[in-house]
């Protein structure tokens, strides 16, 4: 095979030709030189197939297609590869028709052969958080803010801070210094700063000046948000699609270590494991006390990895609070991480799983503006983009049933929402989370079927077989530190279960045992659980509720 360095006279000689120069135009050049034919303005590319087209050249009149000698056209292919085999780090044979393009811009694609990636096409996506990392700006441009938003939050910070350095003023809006210092010294140059005095490193402490402080007043009164810098929407929606839950199809082993805690049978572990690579949400029904939430509140641990979210973004003009510390976990940045090129506007959380129950209201799914602050706070549905989101006791809340499920019927069939400004103005923003209803009602009972047959998964979480309740019992009393004979199990079921028609549930193990706790502790028993204590446990946790053949509470 030849190589990229192979003489062309050798080449020539080995073929049994001789090398004819041929003539230059203004729009080609030989292919002998390896210089790529450019087409002209406007002209129209042949799609090519497997052969090799001629380069289309300036000259649009009609010309006869002159036939070359099969030697002559291997040997201009040949050449051609050699040629881009020497600038390409792939070897030219593993793409041969790629190769005999005349141009990028001529086609995209070639029948029989991979796309041909656009320029700008972004990154394929990966299932890991750190394919995403905010990359520390070098500009404001690169920021997506403009010099009047960068210096209203320096002038509303130094309006409570006094004097400060530029770096602190830099830190505090999560910018680098050199990407601030121009419109530190623009703000100097306007009179609105001074230089109060020099430190080290060429910075200076600044200081307002009575311009600059009425300047700052007047924006506090419009905006008195002066914290990290905001991140703008479209920013946003790239990071949300590089960290999509969209598609991740988590293991069943990653499945079952996210639910170790609880007790679920294998054909539950399935179910809810489907539901979760369908990435289209569920309905998780059935009675109380059996885990529905806490099944829930578990499943975003098995997608098992971190994402980047903004503490704010902008949108038209306004300041969204995305990030919520009562919401959502920090995980600081470690040793691995190289903090000076990650940009301080954004933060690292766990997946959030956010929950919502009977206190649901329609203005928790809309953007909230905070009183007397300028400052928009984002709705449950945005802050749990790329996590789950738990709607938690549906059908309990304030609000019709019908007026909740028409909000979500657009987010669920579209992937995406619309949001309402302050001003007016609607965006639309991501709606990328695996949403889980929880109730004890019949799902059917609540929604129709338009909005049933978007929530493919209806998941009943059944009470525990007497094996089932048996087994947790003793499990739980040997974690807690106990010491329960199988027989006293036995005689829980058997007086205080069965004759009674009382159903099992998943929690009674768990909460009877603390009450039997609580007694060892207040009279300094020792922690063996006795029919006597089980039978006073039984008497203050059952005291009120009424067993009945077929619970529906």
């Amino acid at each position: 095979m030849p190589t990229p360095n192979t003489n062309v006279d050798e080449l020539l000689a080995r073929l049994g030709l001789t090398k004819k120069p041929a003539p230059a135009t203004a729009a080609s050049t030989s292919h002998l030189e390896g210089t790529v034919t450019q087409p002209a303005v406007g002209a129209h590319p042949t799609p090519l197939t497997g052969s090799t087209a001629a380069p289309t050249t300036g000259d649009s009149t009609s010309r006869p297609i002159q036939r070359r000698p099969e030697s002559e056209t291997l040997l201009a292919e040949t050449l051609q590869r050699l040629q881009q085999g020497a600038n390409r780090s792939r070897p030219a044979e593993q793409d041969p028709v790629r190769n005999s393009l005349p141009s990028p811009q001529a086609a995209q694609t070639v029948p029989g052969t991979h796309t041909v990636p656009k320029p700008n096409s972004p990154p394929p996506r990966t299932q890991t958080a750190k394919a995403f990392t905010p990359q520390v700006p070098r500009s404001l441009q690169d920021a997506g803010l403009t010099d009047t938003e960068t210096s209203s939050l320096i002038l509303k910070y130094l309006i409570h801070h006094g004097v400060e350095s530029g770096g602190r003023i830099a830190k505090q809006i999560g910018l680098c210094y050199p990407v601030i210092e121009q419109v530190l010294r623009q703000l100097k140059n306007d009179k609105l700063v001074v230089y109060k005095t020099s430190i080290s490193g060429g910075d200076f402490q600044y200081e307002l000046t009575e311009l600059g402080r009425e300047r700052a007043h007047n924006l506090s009164r419009i905006c008195t948000y002066f914290g990290t810098a905001p991140v703008p929407l479209g920013q946003y929606i790239a990071s949300v699609k590089a960290q999509t839950i969209t598609g991740l199809k988590p293991p069943l082993s990653a499945i079952r270590d996210a639910l170790s805690e609880l007790n679920i049978n294998n054909a539950l572990l399935s179910s809810v494991g489907q539901a979760i690579h369908s990435g289209r949400g569920m309905f998780l029904f059935g009675s109380p006390g059996n885990g529905k939430t806490s099944i829930a509140e578990r499943i975003t641990k098995s997608f098992g990895d971190s994402i980047w979210i903004p503490r704010c973004i902008s949108a038209s003009g306004e300041i969204i609070r995305l990030f919520d510390p009562n919401r959502h976990k920090p995980i600081e940045l470690d040793d691995t991480d190289d903090q000076l090129s990650i940009d301080g506007r954004w933060i690292r959380i766990e997946r959030p799983t956010i929950i919502a129950g009977g206190e649901l209201r329609m203005e928790n799914l809309e953007i909230t503006m905070i009183r007397d602050t300028g400052v928009g706070e984002a709705p449950l549905q945005l802050k749990a983009n790329c996590g789950t989101l738990l709607i938690d006791d549906f059908g309990r809340q304030t609000m019709p049933v019908d007026q909740l499920l028409n909000r979500w019927i657009i987010p669920l069939e579209q992937r995406h929402d619309f949001l309402q400004l302050e001003s007016g103005r609607s965006i639309q923003v991501p709606f990328d989370e695996l949403i889980i209803f929880s109730t004890n009602l019949e799902p059917g009972a609540l929604a129709d079927d338009a909005f049933l047959r978007r929530i493919p998964y209806k998941i009943e979480v059944k009470d525990p077989s007497p094996e089932e309740f048996r087994s947790l019992m003793l499990t739980l009393a040997k974690k807690i530190g106990f010491e329960c004979e199988p027989g006293i199990v036995d005689y829980l079921m058997e007086k205080h279960y069965l004759p009674v028609n009382r159903p099992f549930r998943f929690c009674h193990p768990r909460d009877l045992l603390r009450q039997v706790e609580n007694l060892c502790t207040l009279h300094e028993l020792p922690y063996v659980v006795t029919t006597d204590a089980i039978d006073q446990a039984v008497n203050n946790y059952f005291s009120i509720i009424k067993p009945k053949k077929t619970d529906q509470a």
